[in-house]
């Protein structure tokens, strides 16, 4: 596979959300920059006043709010660069387009999350990053933060130099870069909500099929960050279901939701010899959503990351959601015992 599979989306429908998203995104960065002289005195006088001068929460979320903001616009401009040095792949070939796409992909996520990292004074320890040196592979990757999405891509696929196709909401194609960079690169965009669930799995399925050294298939097998209301919901529909031997699981659990196996599925079917790596992590905890940004629960991290390879050949043919479960089970342990107070 060379370029995106793209689910079915009309030019009009594309270049209507591009028209409000790409000005959007330019005015808030053009604001960011040039006020923030002004955005940074205020911040810092609200940090001082609530007592908050040393640990500086609202300065250094709105930092990187900046930073993400720049790495927006600065992203546009050079997948701008890129299609017309190439005229969107017709001068020196797909492969090469896709391949200088992957590398604005690469630079795009990891200076956004170093960035972060300088910023919020994070220390990062990973632990296995050896056994992701080479695909094919299937990343099942835990969620529970806004911003663990490229904590993957940072720590995992860009230091191996790996193309990651990524399974995602297709709310996010409301982001600029991902939206126009994204659509260039094998991603699938999901309708949670659509009615024709078989297309979205085959589309998801799409991305396993072709994978090579060089590549590896991305799905948050969860489908949304965790919370302990989403806990107890998917618990109370397993048990509605008559699940009884995933629920016996699922009850157990204490810091990740119970897996949607459907996507993760059609991932091991198309993807026959791919090897699957578990991306576990703790210490972004209690930084669901944007009001615990806000408030400075990402100042002074340790992220810890755990990557666990698993041969195609250890993954039974028969009774994978159980297996699924199981090793979201081990996940739940190792979080547990491991996160940052």
């Amino acid at each position: 596979m060379t370029g995106a599979r793209r689910q079915p989306e009309s030019l009009r429908s594309v270049w209507a959300r591009r028209a409000i998203s790409v000005p959007l995104y330019g005015g808030l960065a053009a604001v960011s920059v040039l006020g923030a002289p002004v955005w940074l005195l205020a911040a810092l006088a609200v940090d001082a006043a609530r007592g908050q001068l040393a640990r500086r929460p609202r300065t250094r979320a709105l930092t990187v709010f900046g930073l993400y903001l720049v790495c927006e616009v600065l992203g546009l401009v050079v997948a701008a660069v890129v299609w017309g040095a190439t005229l969107g792949g017709r001068i020196g070939g797909a492969v090469r387009y896709r391949d200088a796409n992957a590398a604005l992909q690469w630079g795009w996520s990891s200076a956004l999350f170093h960035g972060a990292r300088v910023i919020f004074g994070w220390n990062i320890e990973v632990e296995g990053l050896e056994l992701v040196d080479g695909g094919p592979l299937i990343l099942l990757v835990r969620h529970s933060s806004v911003a663990d999405t490229v904590l993957t891509a940072a720590l995992v696929g860009n230091p191996n130099r790996l193309r990651l196709r990524y399974v995602l909401k297709r709310e996010l194609l409301w982001d600029p870069c991902l939206d126009v960079v994204g659509r260039r690169l094998p991603n699938a965009f999901i309708d949670r909500a659509a009615d024709r669930k078989e297309a979205e799995l085959q589309a998801i399925a799409e991305l396993a099929r072709g994978l090579d050294v060089g590549s590896a298939a991305l799905i948050y097998p969860e489908g949304t960050r965790f919370s302990e209301g989403k806990l107890a919901q998917r618990v109370a529909g397993l048990r509605e279901r008559g699940s009884a031997e995933l629920l016996a699981i699922a009850e157990t659990f204490g810091a990740v939701l119970p897996p949607r196996p459907r996507g993760v599925l059609a991932l091991l079917d198309a993807g026959e010899g791919a090897d699957v790596v578990l991306v576990e992590h703790s210490g972004f905890e209690g930084a669901a959503t944007l009001a615990d940004f806000w408030a400075g629960a990402l100042v002074g991290r340790t992220i810890r990351v755990r990557l666990r390879r698993i041969e195609a050949a250890a993954i039974p043919p028969d009774g994978r959601e159980w297996w699924l479960y199981e090793r979201w089970a081990e996940m739940d342990r190792w979080v547990l015992e491991s996160k940052d107070g």
